[in-house]
């Protein structure tokens, strides 16, 4: 599988230790932080490499793919160039949703991507772009290669559950997704976080 290529003395950090991908931008790896059947989010602990419970779900909605991000990617200003309205990008790694026939309901695995599209969401004005990937050799999704191949449904539960998954207030900072965009976008977004990240920390 590839996951990962060199030998590890000991456990590699997921977002620094693993590679982007086998062939990124188009085929990317994800490191796997929320299932659909989570009701607790769970986010990466940054400093240890270690899943945190960040906080119960707000809402009763479930996210509809599995969730995570794409290491040694980092959302700076190249990611946020890309989003209108953005003041900066949001200082994480790179957000990937990743859709799947067959259930995966654990976490910290690490799987491929085969990037289709994404959603563009600013959030309280930093960009937070969310990739959107189809398992790879998954021979359901096999013919699709572009957002528009996916259920119409399936995307608007996407864009759904990320506008109101913090279960807005008023005084909560404020969400906008809008519509999804298609792979040659998100290639374009992942380069440039490729490029945020080897700025930032190096290559």
């Amino acid at each position: 599988m590839g996951f990962p290529a060199p030998f590890f003395k000991w456990r590699p950090h997921p977002w620094h230790g693993l590679d982007a991908g086998p062939s990124p931008p188009r085929i990317v790896h994800a490191y796997i932080e929320l299932t659909p059947f989570d009701r607790v989010k769970y986010e990466l602990d940054k400093k240890t490499g270690y899943l945190q419970v960040d906080r119960p779900n707000r809402t009763s909605s479930f996210c509809p793919t599995l969730y995570g991000f794409v290491p040694k990617t980092y959302c700076g200003d190249r990611v946020k160039a890309f989003m209108p309205g953005a003041v900066s990008g949001d200082s994480d790694p790179l957000d990937i949703c990743v859709i799947s026939e067959r259930p995966i309901n654990v976490g910290e695995v690490i799987l491929k991507g085969r990037v289709v599209g994404g959603l563009p969401m600013l959030d309280n004005h930093e960009a937070d772009d969310k990739i959107i990937a189809v398992l790879d050799n998954d021979a359901m999704w096999e013919n699709v290669h572009e957002v528009d191949d996916l259920p119409k449904i399936l995307v608007d539960r996407l864009r759904h559950y990320f506008s109101t998954y913090k279960m807005l207030a008023p005084d909560d900072p404020p969400v906008k997704v809008s519509e999804a965009y298609g792979r040659e976008h998100a290639e374009k977004v992942i380069l440039a976080a490729l490029a945020d990240y080897a700025e930032h920390f190096g290559e």
